[in-house]
């Protein structure tokens, strides 16, 4: 959450990204009595674009939830009786979901517990708040009233919290009773803005308290498109003879306990990367979690951009300097780094432009590799337009542009991850049953088309 490329972004385990002091049990027979893992899927509609300052999204017809798309990933939804709309941040590397419940400053959109007949806060004495668990290895405490308290704290120092609670969530015009969540009241962010877009975060990873896990759901897929378009958010099997086959690579299970390796994280293996034709030499070990469990590769829809560990994307940010040398302008200003990471920046003339949109050179495709599938990064996805008028007037009127994979060493991340710019037009599906991730290049505007969103 709040690191610099978006507002809700590596949600991961301690101490890389996320330390979430909170204690829980499994939790078995409440997650399974929300829904049959045969419950039919549903399609909520996904929409990129600008969300105006403090909106909250109306209601939806059943069976729709609006889907935004502004440097995070949002959906709509409503909860509570009577139903409340809220805004909840998509993110596949965080597990409990929380919700924003008092106005704070600069905070509009809240989910009001006093005003819904079937919110239920998490007392102390529940096995939910005083069960240890491998995942949640420090306790939550108890506040005055004896309800179970949680915060959660971020790499950037932001922090939010309140007590746990159970409410009835609405999804595909049925209704999900005893979703358990985090009712928060506090914190300090530092990312008010965005934060002030949302009303709170839908956590989506394989933890027993996850979103997609509560509703009992073998699978999720999205696909995100690109800009002022439309995309999809898909619950449960997507069996569509227009998508394709999916390329799938395996999760990676780790059995022992590591501290920096998150094991309820949508962790695969990265095998090598190419520029070009051309596979960067780099040693296998270093793209492989070491003994601490430093150096896992996570795909994380909270995250903006892709960021390596410094040895890999040194190397890859000298291959495709040296592949676009000619082709684009340095921008070559050292004091320059964009969101603190990312530090291969060109100038491009915007004349003639009036929207500021160029046409860019040719460059060379950044191909992922991962175990038994690839996926390549190519065209607009590897340059990021920053729009910045103090930079902007410092280099004459052109228009700054950066690579769009950063350097995980300088936000302070022991990790490989894999964010949404770079899932942008690829079907990407979660599956849970069979521990793997598939994704496969499409249109996602036509995708969205096919299937009458």
């Amino acid at each position: 959450m709040n690191m610099p490329s978006s507002p809700h972004v590596l949600l991961l385990v301690p101490p890389l990204t996320i330390i979430i002091l909170i204690m829980f049990l499994q939790i078995q027979t409440t997650t399974s009595s929300l829904s049959s893992p045969k419950q039919k899927p549903f399609i909520l509609p996904l929409k990129i674009q600008t969300l105006p300052h403090g909106t909250v999204s109306l209601p939806t017809p059943s069976h729709k939830i609006s889907f935004h798309h502004n440097v995070t990933l949002t959906v709509s939804l409503t909860l509570g009786s009577p139903p409340q709309n809220v805004t909840m941040v998509l993110d596949t590397g965080s597990e409990l979901s929380w919700l924003h419940c008092k106005k704070l400053p600069n905070l509009t959109s809240i989910f009001n517990p006093l005003l819904s007949k079937t919110y239920t806060p998490t007392p102390c004495t529940s096995p939910v708040c005083m069960t240890r668990t491998r995942d949640f290895p420090v306790p939550v405490s108890c506040d005055p009233k004896k309800l179970c308290h949680a915060t959660i704290s971020y790499a950037d120092a932001s922090y939010i919290e309140g007590n746990l609670a159970t409410e009835t969530f609405f999804a595909d015009g049925s209704a999900q009773p005893g979703t358990i969540f985090g009712c928060m009241d506090s914190g300090f962010s530092s990312n008010t803005n965005e934060d002030s877009k949302t009303t709170g975060l839908m956590g989506m990873n394989r933890g027993s308290l996850s979103f997609v896990t509560q509703m009992g759901l073998p699978k999720f897929s999205y696909c995100i498109s690109g800009k002022d378009s439309t995309g999809v958010l898909l619950f449960g099997e997507a069996n569509f003879n227009w998508l394709g086959p999916l390329k799938y690579t395996p999760l990676v299970k780790m059995t022992t306990p590591l501290p920096y390796f998150d094991r309820v994280a949508y962790t695969v293996r990265l095998e090598g990367i190419r520029v070009g034709n051309k596979l960067l030499q780099l040693p296998k070990s270093i793209l492989a979690p070491d003994h601490t469990g430093a150096g896992q590769t996570m795909v994380d829809s909270g995250t903006q951009f892709t960021f390596l560990l410094g040895p890999v994307y040194t190397a890859l940010r000298e291959e495709f300097l040296s592949q676009t040398k000619g082709l684009l302008t340095l921008l070559n200003d050292t004091n320059f780094v964009f969101q603190g990471a990312m530090d291969l920046c060109y100038r491009v003339s915007g004349s003639g432009s009036n929207s500021g949109r160029v046409g860019l050179p040719p460059l060379p495709a950044v191909t992922l590799m991962f175990e038994g599938a690839e996926m390549s990064v190519s065209g607009e996805r590897l340059l990021y337009r920053v729009v910045d008028d103090v930079a902007t007037r410092k280099w004459n009127n052109d228009l700054v542009y950066c690579f769009t994979f950063g350097n995980s060493d300088l936000l302070g991340i022991e990790a490989y991850v894999i964010g949404h710019y770079h899932q942008m037009n690829v079907w990407m599906e979660f599956d849970l049953v069979n521990s793997r991730v598939g994704f496969a290049d499409t249109r996602c505007e036509l995708a969205s088309q096919r299937l009458g969103i």
